[in-house]
């Protein structure tokens, strides 16, 4: 293994080819994140499959990563992602108590009854690009980000003179080429505005899951701290809309790419179910998620060690595209493909809660959007799409369509 680490790129400009040559490098690859942070990134699926579901892997810095606990990065983009308090970077017991309160807002029931609701705000945004002139429209801006948003926003009670203001917020966090002094700005503004929210719940409750976090959190005896209560709003509402964002856009994209695929798709020869998987597969909507941490040293079976105490990060788009699990063609998008195992959404105890319900918006967006536009197609006149400057976050910033 070489002891020189793999630069990353901040930008992640070429996710894929980045982890191509990961793996050229051995199951487990040390790499350099931005800020000159080292880990360890699995560059196979079973690999990275076996650590997420580990005990000797933790997600709490201030028990188990030295660097953290002797006070440095803390005032990096990191700390947008590990400086928080809340069940993303909770271990053991601890993460056990954070995930018991937000799960029943996640249940089948819960996710289920959201669908008419679903249904009538993709029928709304649909209608509304209809009436665009020329029908030239840029596809996040226009669907696949407001659906989700509208979505989260709506099941936490967050306002809509909020929503703006967090929508940015919540793509600066993801943007990993932002300077040390962006990074507090945006984590300084984004407890603020969480903190006014938390406080007008007080004020004025209402049926949604923030006024049932703050019951919990003023429950005499609650073991909820403050802080809890904010860091985990900004993990709900933040995860809760950004991935499905790029579920849905990475899908189209992915489709209008492959009009063969698309056509036996609309024929209905392949059910949509098919086409999410195979994305969330090939295109996953978080590329590589930091940070993980060895509680103990690790020794994998094929002899490669991670030291105690070092940072492990979860490689999600290398793991998608494995060839010793998909074969030769496990860089081809293909929604005919028998084996569409991922870990898109995690694995273990920290699966993530939302999952049914980031496959129900985009089981909804997606068929709905090409009903209404069956000629859809990409708008070469407005340039290509374009990626959002992120290793973390894997999907469009920019989308521009014809909808024909």
């Amino acid at each position: 293994m070489p002891e020189q680490p793999y630069v990353i790129d901040p930008a992640g400009a070429d996710l894929h080819t980045e982890a191509d040559r990961l793996r050229e490098r051995g199951p487990v690859a040390l790499v350099e994140l931005p800020g000159g942070i080292r880990a360890w990134a699995p560059t196979r699926h079973a690999v990275l499959k076996q650590l997420l579901a580990d005990d000797r892997v933790s997600k709490d810095p201030e028990q188990h990563w030295p660097e953290w606990i002797d006070g440095r990065y803390r005032e990096t983009w990191v700390s947008l992602w590990v400086g928080v308090t809340n069940m993303f970077t909770a271990y053991g017991a601890d993460h056990r108590r954070l995930r018991r309160l937000v799960s029943p807002a996640f249940t089948k029931r819960r996710t289920d009854a959201l669908r008419p609701r679903i249904e009538e705000i993709a029928a709304r945004l649909l209608d509304r690009m209809a009436e665009v002139p020329e029908g030239r429209v840029d596809l996040r801006s226009a669907y696949a980000h407001p659906l989700p948003m509208e979505v989260i926003c709506e099941l936490f009670g967050l306002p809509e003179d909020r929503r703006a203001d967090t929508a940015r917020l919540i793509e600066a966090n993801m943007d990993t080429t932002i300077t040390p002094e962006q990074a507090m700005a945006t984590y300084r503004e984004v407890h603020e505005l969480l903190a006014g929210l938390v406080a007008s719940k007080r004020e004025r409750p209402g049926d949604d899951m923030t006024t049932a976090l703050i019951a919990a959190r003023d429950e005499e005896g609650s073991q909820l701290s403050e802080t809890e209560l904010i860091d985990t709003l900004l993990l709900v509402i933040g995860a809760g809309h950004e991935t499905t964002v790029n579920l849905i856009g990475n899908a189209v994209h992915a489709l209008l790419s492959h009009p063969d695929q698309l056509a036996r798709v609309l024929a209905a020869e392949i059910p949509w179910s098919e086409v999410i998987e195979e994305t969330l597969r090939w295109a996953p909507s978080i590329a590589n998620l930091p940070l993980r941490y060895a509680v103990e040293d690790i020794k994998l079976p094929d002899g490669a060690l991670i030291p105690r105490g070092d940072a492990i990060l979860a490689t999600y788009a290398a793991a998608g595209r494995d060839p010793l699990l998909h074969g030769e063609t496990a860089g081809r998008f293909d929604v005919t493909r028998a084996d569409k195992e991922h870990l898109a959404f995690g694995h273990g105890v920290h699966y993530c809660v939302g999952a049914p319900l980031a496959r129900l918006e985009a089981s909804i967006a997606l068929p709905a959007l090409f009903a209404r536009f069956p000629d859809l197609r990409f708008d070469e006149s407005a340039g290509p799409a374009r990626l959002a400057e992120s290793f973390i976050g894997h999907g469009h910033r920019v989308l521009p369509v014809r909808l024909g």
